[in-house]
């Protein structure tokens, strides 16, 4: 069964202020503020084709922070998806929503609840308290721990959301994040690494000179960590790295952004396992056998992973043996 999500943008309604990084309308695409209308409206049209495709979607409020909204206006939302999920159960499954850690309490889980809200998700960017305070969150490490084991105590889906090279950030306090997170029991993290946006205080900080974020290569060493600590207690991550945008592309000014990152990050968790399991078997011509959907990766984007092999004094030949994650033995 395939599952997706039909996502619904609600742009900085909602937030009690503009962090240091944030652009929704740009991230998002969004300008204007659905309707109730304007949601049916999408549902009604997405039908057909999710079940001629055997597609089963969640309704998903994301950006801003949806459960901070005027009561009223997010009540009326909430119960057009509602109103979907119940007649049309074979192919929409439930509702999701992204929030603030300092949004939720007992009475707005008590209003999710009653509009079969399923998952919830919280931008909790890192559990550093310096770094929250620098980019002006307004939430404390503390205020996530309190609403996470509420989400979870109340039997709603719990996904965390990180972001990396922030500023006052560093690697270091990124794995830590992702170790508070584990401890937390997510169900589902997204990692975002931080896109510098002209128009907001980290791209005027950047520009300044004062703030200077990640590397690209020191962001995908960190988030195939990352990917591999998740990986390790089960917890899916179901995003890295923001959709592809024109208008983030237009305001870009500096940053991490890349519409492959996953994949990149996943090639170089297989680069750094070639290498060790080469390293140990010996030698310097190789057979790598690997299932077919991961032979981009073992090579890597523009056949990175067998030049920097080749720089160790490794060559390789891919055999595609289904099922096989990764196997390396010795060329005769």
């Amino acid at each position: 069964m395939r599952q997706t999500n039909i996502s619904i943008f609600v742009p900085h309604y909602g937030c009690p202020h503009r962090c240091t990084f944030c652009d929704q309308r740009s991230i998002s695409g969004t300008q204007s503020m659905p309707s109730p209308d304007d949601i049916a409206a999408t549902l009604e049209s997405q039908l057909g084709g999710l079940r001629e495709s055997g597609t089963k979607a969640e309704i998903a409020f994301f950006g801003g922070s949806f459960t901070g909204i005027e009561r009223g206006y997010m009540t009326s939302l909430l119960g057009t998806a509602y109103r979907f999920v119940t007649e049309h159960p074979d192919v929409y499954t439930g509702i999701r929503c992204s929030t603030r850690p300092d949004f939720i309490d007992e009475e707005i889980l008590d209003i999710l609840s009653e509009y079969g809200m399923t998952a919830i998700e919280l931008g909790a960017q890192s559990m550093n308290a310096e770094v929250l305070r620098l980019n002006e969150r307004g939430h404390s490490p503390e205020d996530v721990v309190r609403a996470s084991e509420l989400i979870k105590a109340r039997g709603f889906s719990l996904g965390l959301q990180m972001m990396t090279g922030l500023y006052g950030d560093k690697p270091e306090y990124c794995i830590g994040t992702a170790e508070r997170f584990i401890e937390l029991k997510a169900d589902t993290v997204r990692i975002y690494p931080t896109v510098i946006l002209d128009g907001t205080k980290l791209g005027e900080l950047y520009k300044s000179g004062e703030y200077e974020t990640f590397t690209f290569d020191d962001t995908v060493t960190l988030c195939a960590e990352l990917l591999k600590m998740f990986g390790k207690a089960d917890i899916p991550v179901i995003r890295l790295g923001l959709h592809a945008s024109r208008e983030v592309e237009e305001k870009m000014l500096g940053g991490v952004y890349h519409p492959a990152l996953r994949e990149i990050c996943e090639s170089r968790i297989f680069l750094d396992e070639m290498s060790a399991e080469m390293k140990r078997i010996g030698g310097t011509d190789f057979i790598v056998y690997t299932d077919p959907a991961n032979v981009s990766k073992v090579t890597g984007q523009k056949k990175e992973n067998r030049s920097r092999l080749a720089g160790l004094g490794y060559r390789f030949e891919i055999k595609q043996e289904k099922g096989t994650r990764l196997r390396i033995e010795n060329a005769l």
